[in-house]
């Protein structure tokens, strides 16, 4: 049994998913990563996570010919809206160009990628509205920090937001300080992207890091892995980690079943300190 993370609404989904960040942007990459996507989701991986701002597009067309076929109701589908589009006036045409593109009828959960110029009420009652419409089952925030939920908050039907998805990795832990526990007191899941820190500067040696290999070592495990293992060690955060690579999806997915110790946390955090202050959030 994989472990679950549970939405407000009851619903478990996987605790591990799938990202697709920069997947379906060179043609001559589309097959490989259709044929990581399907074994992610054959792990048990069955949630993904995609944006219409993701190649324009191209992610969703992606995941469009990968699930072709699959059974729909054994998917957790996420996308999310650009914020400009995130008003009466292109919300309803994003979200159905997103389906179209998936070829699906709805998408399990909708995200505003992040804040722009559309007042919050007026996204959340479009939102409500998709809902009611059965466009979507839920709806959540992409990188809001804590003032951001609190506002959302205050808003009607703001407080029936499902995630706030946000980058949180090992040696990215400033939502430790007031978000993640904000968030924890008000029963909204965390969706951590970038789980495994990828791209450019934030791996800072992460994949060479002594601390990080011995405890990888004493686990027969890899380093990807204990990193994932580190977000999910609450219970209550989806980390979506992206590979074009078959191997690699089903390296993610093995994670599932790996557990740090007491003392591994321990190391870890004074290899990897947790914040002391607030610190606003890393996005990418």
């Amino acid at each position: 049994m994989r472990r679950m993370v549970t939405l407000p609404d009851g619903t478990g989904v996987p605790a591990i998913g799938q990202g697709t960040w920069f997947l379906g942007e060179k043609k001559a990459l589309a097959e490989q990563e259709k044929q990581a996507l399907t074994a992610g989701v054959s792990a048990g991986m069955t949630l993904i996570d995609t944006a219409e701002m993701y190649g324009s597009g191209q992610a969703e067309e992606l995941i469009g010919r990968t699930i072709a076929g699959m059974k729909r109701e054994e998917l957790f589908i996420v996308s999310k809206v650009y914020p400009h589009n995130a008003g009466r006036k292109n919300i309803f045409k994003s979200c159905m160009a997103s389906m179209q593109r998936m070829g699906v009828n709805y998408l399990d959960l909708y995200l505003l990628h992040w804040r722009g110029g559309i007042p919050l009420s007026e996204t959340v009652a479009c939102m409500e509205q998709l809902k009611k419409e059965g466009k979507i089952r839920r709806w959540g925030v992409s990188n809001f920090d804590t003032e951001d939920m609190e506002e959302l908050w205050s808003v009607p039907n703001g407080k029936n937001c499902a995630v706030n998805q946000v980058l949180y990795h090992v040696a990215s832990r400033g939502i430790e300080y007031d978000l993640l526990p904000w968030m924890r007191e008000h029963h909204v899941p965390l969706m951590a992207y970038c789980p495994l820190a990828q791209g450019g500067e934030l791996r800072r040696g992460l994949y060479s890091n002594p601390v990080l290999k011995k405890i990888a070592a004493a686990h027969q495990a890899t380093v990807s892995q204990v990193l994932l293992a580190f977000v999910l060690r609450g219970g209550d955060v989806i980390a979506i980690p992206r590979t074009g690579k078959a191997e690699h999806a089903l390296e993610n997915a093995a994670a599932d079943g790996l557990v740090l110790t007491a003392e591994e946390l321990a190391l870890i955090d004074r290899e990897f300190p947790a914040p002391t202050r607030k610190v606003y959030l890393d996005i990418v």
